[in-house]
């Protein structure tokens, strides 16, 4: 067995969340419910504007790392984090969290470690406004082929491909964990994303790729057909295992030729933040563990349920206990 069940890459990013009223959005011009990237004055504006903020360790591919360690895996992230006091915040309460951050605080350069403001509206919708910072400079030389030896399955944020040295940094580690017999996958993570680089997307799920995760707008932005049927077989035709999250009306997985629509129980959510991460933790979980891709898809529904009724993008309660309640253990 290796040493690290999942490692995953991605942006090193503090989460900084608060509640607020639409007519707040408006106010300060933040379009609700997408994640925007901010520039530092634009950063400095709008946490100076939030009220009774709380503060996690957060990022996309971080967050899954967090819920797959509360189930009890051995996992590793690979992130840059400045030697700040939100940096070392940082990487110590990732240490805390059961995972290894493999990277030490960087004092090269002046950029900041990154910090996301989240606004929860009433009805749970998150509207996300990042600064990367110090964290969009991650590259290839942030990643240890050590690291990507040892892991049975690397998960990639696809966030990182805004700059050519994250695209680099995804290559090595996908190639180097295949190359020692591992998996690698991607979350797509936006759709704005895939329209910045669409065909670099295509092109890294078709040739290094081993499974992508995707919410029913991402999966129909790769190949635009405006139909997601017809998008979801033709990334099923170059990547043998799609999963595809329909918020409400529950998940997709296409697994080598083979379809399995797992269904879920609709609920308001208290808050969104974090429900497509979890979701990746508990089906990573599955996929790590041999479950079927049925009982994988449960257990990412149960997650990703489970976030979304409480504020934070991490897991509160006991998964493996949440699991077992729902047989699924």
């Amino acid at each position: 067995m290796k040493k690290y069940q999942v490692v995953g890459i991605g942006n090193a990013v503090v989460d900084v969340l608060t509640r607020s009223e639409d007519t707040f959005l408006d106010h300060m011009g933040i379009q609700k419910g997408i994640m925007q990237l901010v520039e530092r004055d634009r950063a400095e504006t709008l946490y100076a504007a939030m009220s009774d903020r709380v503060e996690a360790p957060g990022g996309s591919v971080a967050n899954t790392l967090a819920g797959i360690g509360n189930l009890g895996l051995p996992t590793a992230f690979i992130g840059r984090v400045h030697d700040d006091a939100l940096g070392h915040f940082y990487a110590d309460a990732m240490v805390k969290g059961g995972t290894d951050f493999v990277n030490a605080p960087s004092s090269e350069g002046d950029l900041p470690t990154s910090r996301s403001m989240i606004f929860v509206s009433p009805d749970g919708e998150r509207s996300m406004n990042t600064y990367l910072g110090t964290s969009a400079e991650l590259g290839p030389d942030d990643v240890s082929d050590e690291v990507t030896h040892q892991a049975e399955i690397i998960f990639l944020e696809g966030y990182l491909f805004d700059k050519d040295k994250g695209k680099d940094a995804f290559l090595r580690a996908a190639r180097t964990c295949r190359a020692a017999g591992g998996k690698a996958g991607i979350a797509i993570s936006d759709p704005f994303c895939v329209e910045r680089h669409r065909e670099d997307f295509l092109k890294l799920i078709a040739n290094e790729m081993d499974f992508v995760i995707g919410n029913e707008e991402e999966i129909r932005s790769l190949y635009q057909d405006d139909s997601l049927e017809a998008d979801l077989a033709r990334v099923a035709a170059v990547c043998p295992l799609v999963v595809c999250t329909r918020s409400g009306d529950g998940v997709t997985i296409i697994h080598d030729g083979q379809r399995f629509d797992v269904p879920v129980t609709k609920v308001v959510p208290v808050d969104a933040t974090g429900a497509g991460d979890q979701f990746a933790a508990g089906f990573l979980y599955g996929l790590a563990t041999g479950a079927d891709m049925d009982t994988a898809g449960k257990m990412g529904c149960v997650c990703a349920t489970e976030v979304i009724g409480h504020m934070g993008p991490r897991p509160e309660a006991n998964m493996q206990a949440l699991f077992r309640q729902n047989g699924l253990l």
